[in-house]
């Protein structure tokens, strides 16, 4: 007998929550950055820009959530890897959708499934992970 049941996907709910929540954690920390959520498919549910946040970082939030979501891992945990010599040293160039291998990428889990990735831009690195960390915490 088979055991498993639906995970619910990513919502545009909970994607608010997401964004909402990371937008107060670089508040907090007077920091102006992009946010991007995408669902297990890699589509964009939510996007927000702060007026003071560089125009880059629009563009960094969405890689880095893409690229967490690629690869189930934050994108924090990733960036050895595509030094030389590393696991994934080739794979930034190797497909035609860039992938960004630096900090501030988290993939969102339900149940233990991956249904969705949450990218922060527009700080240093360090701040972006924390920030994304943040409101995938407070997504529960």
């Amino acid at each position: 007998m088979n055991t498993t049941h639906a995970v619910v996907p990513l919502t545009v709910q909970d994607a608010d929550v997401l964004v909402s929540a990371a937008h107060r954690a670089a508040e907090a920390a007077g920091v102006a950055v992009s946010v991007t959520v995408l669902d297990a498919g890699g589509h964009l549910l939510a996007f927000r820009r702060d007026d003071r946040a560089v125009l880059i970082a629009g563009e960094t939030s969405t890689r880095k959530a893409y690229t967490a979501l690629q690869l189930d891992a934050p994108t924090a945990d990733l960036v050895d890897a595509v030094q030389p010599g590393g696991l994934f040293h080739t794979l930034p160039t190797a497909l035609d959708r860039p992938l960004l291998f630096i900090a501030g990428g988290v993939p969102v889990r339900r149940d233990g499934r991956l249904i969705g990735a949450v990218g922060v831009g527009g700080g240093a690195p360090e701040q972006d992970h924390a920030f994304a960390v943040t409101a995938v915490e407070e997504l529960g």
